[in-house]
C-alpha cells in the first residue's frame, strides 16, 4: 500500500469521526432542547456548527434556546446566520423579526419582514407576520404618547443575578431572586430562584431586613416564584417547579399556603393546576375571590394565555377561563395584576409595543376592554413586566433593560399625571325575602350574580349572615343582577351606572370610592301554592295568545329557565257566564295554548302541565259579584275570575351552600395598608358615602 493510499485511509477515517462526532452533538442538542435544558443545549449545537454540521438548522435552534430562556436579544444573529444557510423553516423569519425588534433595530425588523411576507407559502406564520408588521406601525404613536412616569432602579435589593416580580403587602416588599448560588437550572445556567422579602416604606428599603421565606416555601432544586397574596395577607399562592421530576417546561405548576397561627402552612398543589400545562405568574383579585394567572393550558390563544378561577360558594378555586382575544394574543400574556380602580395591568409580547415583554393595562370603558400600552419609560425595548401598584401613582416593576445591576432587576415608579383622578365604583346591595305577614326579611347565604349587558358572568357572591353583597361596577355600563338560592325562586334586578359618573373636575383627592345600593327580593317556593299571572287577557271566546299576554308569559319563561329544579302546572280559569262545560273546554283551551307558547321558548314540555278550571274555583262567588254596586265592580270582579295561574308541583332541591362570613371583612379588603393613605375604609363605604338608589 503506497503512502498516498494510507492518506486517503486516514483522513477518511478522520472524516467519519468527524461527522459522528458532529451529528453525535446535534443529537444531543436536540435531546436537551426537548427537556428545556437550553444552556447545555446551546453549547452542543455549537460544537455542530463549528464542525459545520447542519448549520441551518443548528443556529436556528439556538436562536430558539436563547427566546424560549427570556434571552431574545441574543437569538439575533443565530436566526440572521440560520436564514443565510437557508434553513427550511419559515417560523425563522417570524422570530428574527421579533429579536430585530427587541433590538430596538425596528426598521430592519419591518424591512426583514415585509420581505419574507412576499413570498411566503405558510398562512400561519404569514398571520404571524402581518400581525408583527402592524404592531411595528404603530410604535411611533407608542413612543411619541405624553405621560408623565418616573422611573429608577431600586439598586439596593437588585444584584447581578435575577430579582422580579415584586408584590407589596403590611410594610414589606416580596420578590424572586437567584442571588446566592445553589444548584444551576439547566435552561438558563443560572440559580434557581427563591423566594424573598424585605421590610420597606414605600420605594425606601432596609436592606438588612432582607430574608428568605425558609425551606418551608422555597426548595433547593426548584424554581419558586412569583408569589401573590390574597387581600387580606392570610392566603398565599405562587409558582414552583422545574424539578426535574417531569421533563420539558410544563414542569411549573400553582401551589398555596395559608397564614396559620403565625407560620404559613405548608403548600399544597392547587386543582386548578393543570400538570400538562405551564401555569404561572398569580395574582389575586382586589376583591380576592379570583385568581389571575398565566398558563400554556389547551385552548390557549397563542403561548401563555391570561386565565382567571373564581372561588365558589365553598371557598374553592374553580371555574377556570380564558380571558379571551381581548386580552390575549398569539404571543405570549402573562404576570397580571389588577390595580384598585379595576384595571388589569398585565405583560405581553403579542400586543403592539416596543420589543420583549412591554406592560400593558385593560380597562373596561362604557361596557368594552380597551388595552393601552403606557409606552416609555415603563416599557422599552427588553422585558418589562411583573407591575406592582401599592397607590393609584406608585408602585414597582420588573425590567431587564440596560443600565441595570445584572440580569432581571426591580425598578421603581411613580406617576406625575397632574389629572389622575381615579374613582372607584361599587354596587352593595342586600338579599331579602318575606315571611307569612309580608314584612321583608334578610336573606343570607344567597348567591348573587353579576352580569354584563352582553349576558357576560363578571362576578359572583355568597351573601353572608348580614345578606351583604358587593361589586365592583364600572362607569356608563348596563348591569344585571340574579339571586339565587335553594328553596327559593331565583330573582332577577337590573342596574345602571349611565348618566352617573362623577365628573373629574368634582373630584378633590387622588382616589374617591363611589358606593350605589340596590336590593334583591327571593320568594320562597312552596309546593301547590297558587301564584297568579298578571295581565294574561284573551279575546272574547278565544285561546290564542295575545301580544300582551306574551310579554307575561315570558316572565314565567324566565322563572322556569332561572329555576331548572322545578316542575309547574299552569292552570285556567273563566268566569261562570257561560255555561260549566263551555267555560271548562274554554280554559283547557287556554292553558294549552298557554303552555305550548312557553316551550316554544325552548322549556321542556315535561315541565309543564296544563291545566283548565272553569268555572270550578271562582275567587268571588256570584252572589258576591252580584251584591257590588256597579257594572264596573262586577265587571273587576269577573275578571279576577277570569286568571290565569301556576303552582309549584314538584322541586328538585339543591344543596345548600356553607354559612360565610359577614361583608365587614370584605369591606375592609378594599383600604390598603395604612401606610398608603387608603381611599376609604369599610365603615366609611357603609356610612359616609352617600348612597345612590
Amino acid at each position: 500500500m503506497n503512502r498516498g493510499t494510507v492518506y486517503i485511509i486516514l483522513f477518511s477515517i478522520l472524516f467519519l469521526a468527524s461527522c459522528s462526532a458532529s451529528k453525535m452533538a446535534m443529537k444531543k442538542g436536540d435531546k436537551k432542547f426537548k427537556y428545556g435544558e437550553y444552556e447545555y443545549a446551546i453549547d452542543y449545537y455549537n460544537k455542530a456548527i463549528a464542525k459545520n454540521y447542519k448549520p441551518g438548522e443548528a443556529n436556528f435552534k439556538i436562536g430558539e434556546s436563547y427566546r424560549l430562556s427570556n434571552r431574545l436579544k441574543e437569538a439575533e444573529p443565530f436566526y440572521q446566520a440560520s436564514i443565510e444557510n437557508r434553513y427550511d423553516d419559515e417560523q425563522v423569519y417570524y422570530y428574527y423579526g421579533l429579536a430585530l425588534k427587541s433590538n430596538e433595530k425596528y426598521e430592519k425588523a419591518k424591512e426583514e419582514l415585509e420581505t419574507y411576507l412576499a413570498s411566503s407559502n405558510d398562512e400561519k406564520i404569514a398571520e404571524l407576520v402581518q400581525t408583527e408588521i402592524d404592531n411595528l406601525i404603530k410604535l411611533n404613536e407608542i413612543v411619541s404618547k405624553k405621560n408623565f412616569y418616573r422611573v429608577k432602579n431600586l439598586e439596593k435589593i437588585n444584584t447581578h443575578a435575577a430579582e422580579y416580580s415584586p408584590v407589596y403587602l403590611n410594610g414589606e416588599l416580596y420578590f424572586t431572586s437567584s442571588r446566592f448560588g445553589g444548584k444551576i437550572y439547566k435552561a438558563t445556567g443560572t440559580s434557581f430562584t427563591n423566594l424573598y422579602k424585605v421590610k420597606t416604606k414605600g420605594a425606601r428599603v432596609d436592606l438588612g431586613s432582607i430574608s428568605s421565606l425558609g425551606d418551608l416555601i422555597n426548595s433547593p432544586n426548584t424554581n419558586d416564584g412569583c408569589v401573590a397574596f390574597s387581600p387580606d395577607g392570610q392566603t398565599m399562592v405562587y409558582a414552583k417547579g422545574n424539578s426535574g421530576r417531569k421533563k420539558g417546561s410544563e414542569d411549573v405548576d400553582l401551589y398555596i399556603s395559608r397564614f396559620r397561627r403565625g407560620a404559613w402552612s405548608a403548600p399544597t398543589l392547587m386543582r386548578i393546576s393543570n400538570g400538562k400545562a405551564w401555569d404561572s405568574t398569580p395574582s389575586f383579585s382586589r376583591d380576592g375571590r379570583t385568581l389571575y394567572f398565566s398558563s400554556t393550558r389547551r385552548g390557549t390563544i397563542g403561548g401563555t394565555d391570561l386565565y382567571a378561577a373564581t372561588k365558589n360558594r365553598r371557598g374553592r378555586w374553580s371555574n377556570v377561563r380564558n380571558l379571551g382575544p381581548k386580552i390575549n394574543t398569539v404571543g405570549n400574556e402573562m404576570f397580571p395584576f389588577q390595580s384598585s380602580d379595576g384595571s388589569l395591568y398585565f405583560a405581553s409580547n403579542g400586543h403592539p409595543g416596543l420589543g420583549g415583554l412591554d406592560i400593558l393595562v385593560a380597562r373596561r370603558e362604557e361596557g368594552k376592554m380597551v388595552v393601552e400600552n403606557p409606552g416609555p419609560p415603563i416599557n422599552s425595548s427588553s422585558d418589562d413586566f411583573g407591575i406592582f401598584l401599592y397607590t393609584p401613582d406608585k408602585g414597582f416593576f420588573t425590567s431587564n433593560r440596560a443600565g441595570g445591576q445584572g440580569d432581571d432587576d426591580i425598578y421603581t415608579f411613580i406617576n406625575n399625571d397632574p389629572n389622575l383622578k381615579i374613582v372607584n365604583y361599587y354596587l352593595t346591595g342586600t338579599t331579602h325575602t318575606n315571611d307569612e305577614d309580608g314584612n321583608e326579611i334578610l336573606l343570607p347565604n344567597t348567591t348573587v350574580l353579576l352580569y354584563g349587558a352582553n349576558d357576560e358572568l363578571l362576578n359572583e357572591a355568597l351573601t353572608g349572615r348580614d345578606g351583604k353583597f358587593l361589586f365592583r361596577v364600572y362607569p356608563e355600563e348596563e348591569y344585571k343582577l340574579m339571586g339565587e338560592k335553594p328553596d327559593f325562586f331565583t330573582s332577577r334586578a337590573s342596574f345602571s351606572t349611565v348618566g352617573k359618573t362623577i365628573p373629574k373636575d368634582k373630584l378633590t383627592k387622588l382616589e374617591t370610592n363611589k358606593v350605589f345600593r340596590t336590593k334583591i327580593v327571593l320568594d320562597q317556593i312552596v309546593l301547590d301554592k297558587s301564584i297568579v299571572l298578571e295581565n294574561i287577557y284573551y279575546d272574547l271566546d278565544k285561546a290564542d295568545i295575545r301580544a300582551d299576554a306574551a310579554l307575561e308569559l315570558d316572565k314565567l319563561v324566565t322563572i322556569l329557565a332561572d329555576n331548572p329544579g322545578i316542575k309547574i302546572e299552569l292552570s285556567s280559569h273563566t268566569d261562570s257566564r257561560q255555561t260549566a262545560a263551555y267555560n271548562d273546554d274554554l280554559s283547557k283551551r287556554r292553558a294549552q295554548s298557554a303552555v305550548s307558547y312557553i316551550v316554544s321558548k325552548g322549556i321542556e314540555s315535561d315541565r309543564i302541565t296544563a291545566r283548565g278550571y272553569g268555572e270550578s274555583q271562582l275567587l268571588i262567588t256570584d252572589d258576591e259579584i252580584n251584591k257590588l254596586p256597579t257594572e264596573e265592580a262586577k265587571e273587576s270582579a269577573h275578571q279576577r275570575n277570569r286568571r290565569t295561574e301556576f303552582k309549584v308541583i314538584e322541586y328538585k332541591k339543591i344543596e345548600e351552600p356553607e354559612d360565610t362570613e359577614d361583608l365587614e371583612g370584605d369591606l375592609e379588603e378594599l383600604q390598603a395598608d395604612e401606610s398608603i393613605e387608603p381611599a376609604g375604609t369599610g365603615t366609611e363605604l357603609e356610612d359616609k358615602i352617600d348612597w345612590d338608589n
